[in-house]
């Protein structure tokens, strides 16, 4: 039980790997259209946008429930990355996503969101590897 957070935060890293790079390219090849493609796309994001600001949420309590910080190597905080990747998420569905769906400028977005998304998927990925091993490397 006590590496839940461990989990945790595999969990929102595989799941962001799995649907960005995984799920959405798979619907746009076996849809019938893009617009179907990418309306499925959205639903998903949606949804992984949730998920993630349960898990990031999730981690900042057992950041406080350790009475401490989780340290990536260097001394660099996780709540940073983990505050990071929930901006990144709430911004992507609250910014982003409408102006896709409204089709403005769709090539400027569609690349902020991508960029935001990998953003995401890379601090989730350090605040994974932060939990994997939180006390050896807080003395890298």
């Amino acid at each position: 039980m006590r590496n839940w957070p461990l989990w945790t935060a595999a969990l929102w890293w595989g799941s962001l790997s799995t649907l960005g790079f995984g799920v959405v390219p798979l619907l746009f090849v076996h849809l019938p259209s893009a617009a179907v493609a990418g309306t499925m796309a959205a639903h998903l994001f949606e949804a992984q946008t949730v998920l993630s600001l349960a898990l990031g949420l999730a981690l900042l309590l057992a950041a406080v429930a350790r009475r401490g910080d989780v340290l990536l190597p260097r001394g660099a905080s996780v709540l940073w990355f983990v505050a990071a990747a929930m901006a990144l998420a709430l911004a992507s569905q609250w910014v982003v996503a409408p102006r896709i769906v409204a089709r403005e400028d769709l090539r400027l977005w569609h690349a902020l969101g991508s960029a935001m998304y990998v953003g995401q998927w890379l601090c989730a990925g350090l605040i994974f590897r932060a939990w994997l091993k939180p006390r050896e490397q807080a003395q890298v």
